[in-house]
């Protein structure tokens, strides 16, 4: 055994050394080039456009100065109309998000932090100076009622969320978070109170941030929660809001809005409603119509100056400038003035709708008694036989001459030998007889093809079966599909039809098409079924320059903002002074031109994907897009561009998906939000109303709130040509498949049927696109031939189209049907809560 290597202990070297690595103040060519690793430097540096490229630095030096002064005259821009002696106040909206929330003790102790002493009203907003910082604040102290809070929110330059350290945001305080958050907001901050009152004090850090978390789950900017019960903090936040400039709302902006202070309703008709309050955003025009909060959109009839009473000095005879400029006017409407008609003039399209009527008036009646098939994109096939000439069947080479020479019964019946042939004043029929794809987004499936052709082979005989063992097949055939909401999940726009109903009598408004997103939709079958005022409404040509021409008129005249004035209202009613609450801020918002002409409304909804249950279309809604809030029983459709403007309407709002919501209202321009609130039936906490078997309404029903906010959205472009098609699908099973000849049953139940919808194209839920060849029988049996071979579990079906209408929209009056009073606390009993009365 070799004995064992002795290690033997080693020193380092001191030999090496391993000095400091050179550093030099300017980058030598070898560290620049390993930085690089491979890299191909830019010639041109950061000097992107040839202009930059040779400017000299002193020009570079030029253009960043004026870049500067041009964001500083933005600035103050934005500043000036709170500047000044005679500045506007910010507005500040405190809004209580707990059910101990107390928005004037809020106020009181921002007050207080930095020595003022006002008192705070019980109802209304009130103006507080701050000489300190040389502004004014414009307080609106608000309760937990959604509508004070969504209309105050919407004129507040400022919006402070207070919460409470004792009790967490309940649903009502979450509600109207959300609903404020999602109508467009301006520099938000929050506030807590009472959390001095906890005890230990220990746990005052964890509960702050816990609510610094809540509130950032919405808001992730908000880095700060103030404490009221602290000075510094109060005095910290009182410097935010006279010192910050508020960011705004952009839809806001483009209007001319103004936060009423004082209202004097009118005693008679031939007076006036005087609205008071300080013009911002942009010049408020005389010209324009005016919307005043739920009340209504009125006229002007004039503006008149309304500064505030100032006490003169002593030894001074002259007057006080309220007495003084009491009788100003500053604008009054002129010719361009806006009327309050929603639809044009019916004398108008009254000369045109006759001349239209006599016009086509014989031709339709011709045509509806000549019909004798569905309409195919815009034609009726099978209509009169004698207008389109029959494919004769003739020998291979006969010439256009020869073929006025053979009679019908004098060619083979064996076919083996001829050609099709047609007249050369007919169009070619392949183009019509093509198999088409029924639905665009199976068009482009994978599916299961036959490697190679097959001729067709002689059909077989077709046996009929017995009616009552063809009922019980039917019956037990759809027992496997389910209804409603999931129903259409699965099975989206399939109808099933009575086997004693006439399906051509059932389905005589629709009409079939080859491509949804490129055919031709025929608009003289539809002037039948369109709503009265549907010629009378605004058409919109180019919606892009209409608004563009909009916008601009609103930057030139008016009076300028900042200015405190009285605006004279014209027909104010009877039940806006019925209606009126204090505790409720009054909101005036200029209308733009044309913003009160009634068309077809798009607004695009998102309906979250953590909504329990689906939206049914032509389901009662409220929305609220910019100052108005509408009553809508709105028709989604699927969104996109599609040459044709034709877009499938959709049964359902499925949680997660997007649609675009149509209805008849007036015009909104530009993209301004808008919420849609759904009534609910309330039931109490923990309880289940009723013991309702209903899946679909069990999520709604254990809301404690009358209204819930369903999904949020974006005004769209108005157009009176889009088209909302509502299709039906019919489905059929293959009963025998012979290569790429199929027998089709329960589609239809008698024979007219099959002949009426012969030329509509078949498809499959795997791809395959086929056509009807003939009827079988009398129980609606008929045989198909499809471009491929189908699987035997496929179903085979048809897809008809039919234009639906919008429907019109009705101005909420009131307010949302929200308040503290209607919340079901958890001690109501649930028996008492499904008794309670939803507005």
């Amino acid at each position: 055994m070799p004995a064992l290597v002795n290690s033997g202990h080693s020193h380092r070297p001191t030999t090496k050394s391993s000095n400091k690595p050179f550093k030099s103040r300017k980058a030598s060519k070898g560290s620049l080039r390993n930085a690089a690793k491979g890299k191909v430097a830019d010639e041109r540096g950061l000097r992107k456009t040839p202009h930059q490229q040779i400017m000299s630095k002193i020009d570079r030096r030029n253009q960043a100065k004026q870049r500067q002064l041009v964001k500083l005259r933005e600035h103050q821009n934005e500043t000036s109309v709170f500047s000044g002696r005679d500045g506007a106040p910010k507005n500040v909206a405190v809004i209580p998000l707990c059910r101990d929330g107390d928005a004037a003790a809020a106020i009181t102790s921002l007050n207080g932090s930095i020595d003022l002493e006002a008192e705070v009203p019980e109802t209304g907003c009130f103006r507080v100076p701050v000489d300190r910082f040389k502004q004014k604040l414009q307080y609106i102290p608000l309760t937990r009622d959604l509508t004070a809070c969504l209309d105050a929110a919407r004129v507040a330059d400022f919006v402070v969320l207070v919460v409470s350290a004792d009790e967490e945001v309940d649903d009502l305080g979450e509600l109207i978070l959300r609903s404020v958050e999602s109508q467009g907001l301006s520099t938000l901050f929050t506030v807590v109170q009472g959390l001095n009152k906890i005890e230990p004090a220990k746990q005052r850090l964890s509960i702050l941030g816990s609510l610094k978390s809540y509130i950032m789950h919405f808001h992730p900017e908000q880095e700060k929660v103030y404490s009221l019960d602290n000075r510094q903090e109060c005095s910290n936040l009182m410097r935010s809001l006279c010192n910050t400039t508020p960011k705004g709302i952009r839809w806001r902006d483009e209007r001319s809005w103004m936060l009423g202070e004082d209202v004097k309703f009118s005693t008679s008709r031939s007076e006036s409603t005087i609205l008071t309050g300080v013009i911002r955003g942009k010049g408020l025009k005389a010209d324009r119509l005016v919307h005043v909060g739920d009340w209504g959109t009125f006229q002007i009839e004039k503006i008149t100056a309304a500064p505030i009473a100032v006490r003169p000095k002593k030894g001074d005879n002259a007057m006080p400038v309220e007495e003084a400029a009491a009788e100003e006017t500053l604008d009054l409407p002129g010719e361009d003035r806006d009327d309050v008609d929603d639809l044009a003039p019916e004398e108008a399209f009254m000369a045109d709708v006759e001349e239209e009527e006599m016009a086509t008036d014989d031709a339709t009646v011709a045509g509806v008694s000549s019909k004798k098939g569905v309409l195919l994109d815009d034609h009726h096939y099978f209509s009169d036989e004698d207008s389109h000439p029959k494919v004769r069947k003739l020998p291979r080479g006969t010439s256009s001459y020869q073929a006025a020479w053979y009679l019908e019964d004098d060619v083979s019946d064996s076919g083996s030998d001829l050609d099709d042939f047609e007249m050369k004043d007919v169009d070619d029929a392949e183009d019509a007889a093509q198999p088409q794809d029924g639905v665009e987004g199976h068009a482009a499936r994978e599916t299961q093809t036959e490697a190679g052709g097959s001729e067709y082979p002689q059909s077989e005989m077709f046996i009929e079966p017995d009616e009552g063992d063809d009922a019980m097949e039917l019956e037990a055939y759809r027992k496997k599909k389910r209804s409603d909401a999931e129903d259409d999940m699965e099975f989206p726009d399939e109808i099933e039809l009575h086997p004693q109903v006439l399906a051509r009598e059932r389905l005589a408004k629709y009409r079939g098409l080859k491509s949804l997103r490129s055919s031709p939709w025929q608009e003289d079958e539809d002037r039948a079924h369109e709503p009265e005022e549907w010629q009378r409404l605004l058409r919109i040509p180019d919606y892009q320059a209409s608004r563009t021409r909009s916008s601009r008129e609103a930057l030139v005249g008016g009076v300028a903002p900042g200015i405190r004035v009285h605006v004279h209202l014209k027909g104010v009613p009877a039940t806006a002074r019925e209606s009126y609450n204090p505790a409720r801020p009054v909101t005036l918002f200029s209308l733009l031109r044309h913003e009160n002409k009634r068309t077809a409304v798009n607004v695009l909804i998102n309906l979250s994907s953590d909504h329990p249950t689906s939206l049914k279309s032509k389901e009662e809604l409220i929305m609220q897009c910019g100052p108005r809030r509408f009553v809508i029983n709105p028709l989604f459709s699927q969104g996109g561009n599609t040459p044709n403007d034709v877009h499938k309407y959709c049964r359902y709002l499925h949680p997660g998906q997007s649609a675009v919501a149509t209805f008849m209202g007036p015009v909104t321009w530009g993209a301004v939000p808008a919420l849609f609130y759904k009534r609910t039936v309330p039931a109490a906490a923990g309880e289940s109303s009723n013991g309702s078997d209903s899946s679909d309404s069990e999520a709604e029903e254990q809301s404690t709130l009358p209204l819930t906010l369903v999904a949020t959205g974006t005004a769209l472009a108005p157009s009176t040509s889009r088209v909302i098609a509502k299709r039906a699908v019919l489905t059929g099973h293959p009963y025998h498949i012979h290569k790429k000849i199929v027998t089709i049953r329960y589609m239809f139940f008698n024979r007219e049927d099959v002949e009426w919808f012969k030329a509509l194209p078949l498809w499959t839920k795997r791809g395959r696109s086929g056509h009807i060849k003939e009827p079988l029988g009398t129980h609606g049996y008929f045989k198909a031939t499809f471009d491929e071979r189908i699987n035997p579990q496929d179903s085979v079906g048809v897809s008809l189209y039919k234009r639906v209408w919008p429907r019109n929209a009705r101005l909420l009056g009131g307010g949302l049907p929200l308040d503290v009073g209607e919340v079901v606390s958890a001690e109501v009993p649930a028996s008492e809560a499904m008794d309670a009365e939803i507005s």
